[in-house]
C-alpha cells in the first residue's frame, strides 16, 4: 500500500489596518513579545481557534493584540498567503483582512505583542514573516477604492474643501496631483461632493469653497491614478 504523506495545515489571519494621521498614510503595527521574531514589527494576527471563523478571529486577535473594536470596521478579505516556508513553525496559510478608515483611536498592545503604534506606510519595512508582501497588497488594494469609491469624502469631516480632499487623496496614493485637474474630476463626478454654499476664509489667498460628502458611494466615472506604481 503507497505511503500517504500528512500535511499538518494550521489556518491564521494577518489584519491590514489603514488610517490618515499626521499628513501620511499609516498602518497599525505591534512588536512581537513571542518567538519567532521576537522584538520585531509585524502585523497584528493569529490563530484560528475552534469554533470560530475567519473574520471572527481576526476580529478577536485585533482586540486582544491593540485593543481595537473591530466590530466598528470594515473588514474585507484581501488574500491567501500560503506560500511554503512563510512561517518557520510549519505549513500555515493566513487569510488576510484589510481596512482603511478614519478616525482611528491610538492602540494599546496585549496578548503576546509587547506593543502596538501606527506606523508610516512609508517607514514600515522589515516586517516579521511575509508582512512586507501582506502590507504591499494591502495598500495596494486601499489605493484602489479610492478609485471607485467615494471612501476619501470620510476622512475629511463633515465640511471641507476640494483641496482637503485632493490631500487624502495624495496621502493614500502617494504622489501629487494637479489642482486644477482634480477640481475638475471631483466636480464632473456625480454624487461625490456637494457645494454647502459656505467658503473658508484662509488668512492669505482667495476664499475657498466649502463642499460636503455627496449621496454616492461608487465613483461613476471613476478617478484614476495616472501612476499606478505611486
Amino acid at each position: 500500500m503507497p505511503k500517504r504523506d500528512h500535511l499538518l495545515l494550521r489556518l491564521a489571519v494577518d489584519l491590514v489596518i489603514l488610517t490618515v494621521r499626521d499628513d501620511a498614510l499609516q498602518v497599525l503595527t505591534i512588536t512581537r513579545a513571542n518567538e519567532p521574531f521576537r522584538g520585531q514589527a509585524a502585523l497584528p494576527g493569529g490563530f484560528l481557534r475552534e469554533g470560530e471563523d475567519l473574520l471572527q478571529a481576526a476580529i478577536r486577535e485585533l482586540h486582544e493584540e491593540t485593543g481595537l473594536d473591530g466590530h466598528r470596521l470594515y473588514l474585507e478579505q484581501l488574500h491567501a498567503y500560503g506560500e511554503p516556508g512563510r512561517d518557520p513553525r510549519g505549513r500555515i496559510v493566513s487569510v488576510a483582512y484589510l481596512a482603511l478608515m478614519p478616525d482611528l483611536p491610538l492602540p494599546t498592545a496585549g496578548s503576546d505583542a509587547s506593543s502596538a503604534a501606527w506606523t508610516p506606510v512609508a517607514k514600515a519595512a522589515g516586517l516579521a514573516f511575509d508582512h512586507d508582501e501582506i502590507l504591499a497588497g494591502g495598500v495596494e488594494r486601499a489605493r484602489s477604492r479610492l478609485e471607485f469609491q467615494t471612501l476619501a469624502t470620510a476622512f475629511c469631516g463633515d465640511e471641507f474643501t476640494i483641496g482637503d480632499l485632493r490631500n487624502v487623496y495624495e496621502v493614500v496614493w502617494g504622489q501629487r496631483l494637479d489642482p486644477r485637474n482634480f477640481n475638475r474630476k471631483v466636480l464632473g463626478t456625480d454624487g461625490f461632493v456637494e457645494a454647502t454654499g459656505g467658503k473658508r476664509m484662509p488668512e492669505v489667498g482667495r476664499p475657498a469653497a466649502l463642499y460636503r460628502a455627496g449621496g454616492a458611494t461608487v465613483l461613476n466615472p471613476p478617478i484614476l491614478r495616472t501612476d499606478k506604481h505611486g
